[in-house]
């Protein structure tokens, strides 16, 4: 049975350079991209805030996907705007001017018909929001989150008590090594699965995603794509690929988490195939049932040793 997945995170509004064009005031912010991917795999639920100056028409795109838009609010003030600027490599953005906007004074607030989510994503905000999420929902069976290296400089003690309280972390190759302080990646999986989190997923981007529990480690590769125009929201959109295939399945097997984070890895390479969330909005079930088949023929080997 499906389940709708909630998740709380930016609304904003995104200027992006890279070396094959430009996207000016484009639809951006993790809770954006989480919900645009998360939407082909079941109902979401935002909770996020905007601008008086935010052209929220552009939105009802999300909701005719089934995004539900009752926990967006809308503040007076600027919206939350980032502008950035990638290199050929793509690997890294350059981040140009950050304006945070009414996100300075975000305070989530969910909504009554929210608080019963059975799974719940915390994007990228203060772990104090996200601290402030959990005591406002209810029971849920799955609870993600998400950080980046300035949480884990400024609110590191708030962090660590997150981590007791969440059941799964993403976060990429130099977050984890920030965090625990340790070179290896396996090691520093150890140690916050010691803080709290049962399952820890590393991205490596253009290199695939890790998965460690306490005793298994999966990964899963990035798709090889021939053209790359944006890689803005290439993570959030693996997080909402991931919890959106579990809220739709169901299943916190093993095996199913494995198909989750295949599943993240299919969302994330379709998004960074055009700006924003244009190609998430373009993709239909079938383009999603193609690109996870071909995920399997390129994994699947006989492991017969001659």
């Amino acid at each position: 049975m499906s389940h709708p997945v909630l998740v709380v995170g930016s609304v904003a509004l995104d200027s992006v350079e890279t070396p094959f064009g430009r996207a000016d005031d484009a639809l951006g912010g993790s809770g954006t991209y989480f919900s645009a991917s998360a939407s082909h795999h079941t109902r979401v639920q935002l909770v996020g805030v905007v601008g008086s100056d935010y052209p929220v028409d552009q939105l009802q795109v999300l909701a005719s996907r089934g995004v539900d838009l009752a926990g967006v609010e809308r503040a007076e003030g600027e919206s939350f705007r980032w502008r950035g600027r990638y290199r050929h490599d793509l690997n890294t953005a350059e981040t140009l001017e950050t304006r945070l906007g009414v996100f300075s004074h975000f305070r989530p607030k969910i909504p009554a018909q929210f608080r019963r989510a059975k799974y719940v994503f915390l994007g990228n905000i203060d772990p104090r929001l996200q601290l402030d999420v959990l005591d406002q929902v209810e029971k849920p069976a799955l609870v993600g989150c998400d950080t980046m290296n300035f949480w884990i400089e400024s609110r590191r003690p708030d962090l660590l008590a997150l981590l007791k309280r969440v059941d799964l972390i993403t976060l990429n190759d130099a977050e984890a090594r920030q965090l625990t302080e340790e070179a290896n990646l396996v090691k520093a999986a150890r140690w916050i699965l010691a803080h709290g989190p049962r399952t820890v997923i590393i991205k490596k981007g253009e290199h695939g995603a890790f998965m460690f529990h306490a005793d298994r480690v999966f990964f899963a590769p990035a798709y090889p794509l021939e053209s790359v125009f944006d890689p803005t929201g290439a993570g959030d959109s693996f997080a909402g690929g991931f919890m959106g295939y579990l809220a739709q399945t169901d299943d916190l097997s093993e095996a199913n988490m494995r198909r989750a984070v295949v599943m993240g890895s299919v969302m994330g390479s379709f998004v960074v195939e055009g700006f924003s969330v244009k190609r998430l909005l373009e993709i239909t079930p079938n383009d999603i049932a193609a690109r996870m088949a071909e995920f399997h023929r390129l994994v699947t080997f006989d492991a017969t040793v001659a």
